[in-house]
């Protein structure tokens, strides 16, 4: 007796999932773009010597090291705005003069909150002895709020498509039954490039150009159609 009501019971259920229907989707992709003009800026800077003693390199690379730090704190910088990347000390060998160089490198991010400061801040570093800027990084202060609205821009984009789709077959869409994010790499590097850097002119120099900055969403949305 109880092996046959398992049977039917097994049957029953059997029988109720041969009835569901597939879930009919329109699946879309939606991007929704912000464009701001950036408030601050990432300066990736470079500290390097070289010469044929270890010591002495090293030595020459941490003074200008100890330099740039104490102009960054007298202009106010706040200590969680600039950090060390990385440190090296390489020994090279010139087989033709076949004589040993050795070069100090000590990598140096800083952050800074204010653009209009950026000029005055270029002139102090290069005075402090720092010779090269790796490259830039614009932010906005204002990025979480900005990718917030671009997430928006994207689900609303990504509902019109399936409109239009389903309305091109003389049907509607439901409710959105599956919705995921794509990451894109959103990390904006306007004017990224490697130069070394000279004496500052006597004339200050307009030199920096921020432009515009976008931030942008993508999600895939899977809406029921009916």
């Amino acid at each position: 007796m109880k092996k046959l009501i398992f049977t039917l019971s097994l049957f029953v259920c059997i029988a109720g999932m041969a009835q569901e229907k597939p879930v009919s989707l329109v699946n879309v992709t939606g991007e929704g773009t912000v464009k701001v003009v950036p408030d601050k800026v990432v300066i990736r800077a470079r500290i390097e010597h070289t010469g044929k003693d270890a010591t002495e390199v090293k030595a020459q690379n941490d003074k200008v090291v100890n330099d740039v730090i104490k102009y960054l704190k007298s202009q106010d910088i706040p200590s969680k705005n600039f950090q060390t990347e990385y440190i090296t000390l390489n020994k090279d060998y010139n087989y033709q003069s076949k004589e040993t160089f050795y070069s100090a490198n000590q990598a140096i991010s800083i952050t800074l909150d204010d653009l209009s400061k950026y000029e005055k801040l270029m002139s102090g570093l290069l005075e402090s002895g720092l010779n090269r800027i790796n490259g830039i990084q614009f932010q906005s202060s204002k990025r979480e709020e900005l990718e917030s609205e671009a997430r928006k821009k994207a689900v609303l984009e990504a509902r019109q498509k399936a409109e239009e789709f389903a309305g091109a077959l003389g049907q509607e869409i439901g409710a959105a039954h599956t919705i995921s994010e794509i990451e894109n790499g959103n990390y904006p590097l306007p004017m990224y490039r490697t130069m070394e850097m000279k004496a500052a002119d006597s004339e200050q120099q307009e030199t920096l150009a921020p432009g515009e900055m976008e931030i942008t969403a993508k999600v895939n949305i899977g809406f029921l159609l009916k």
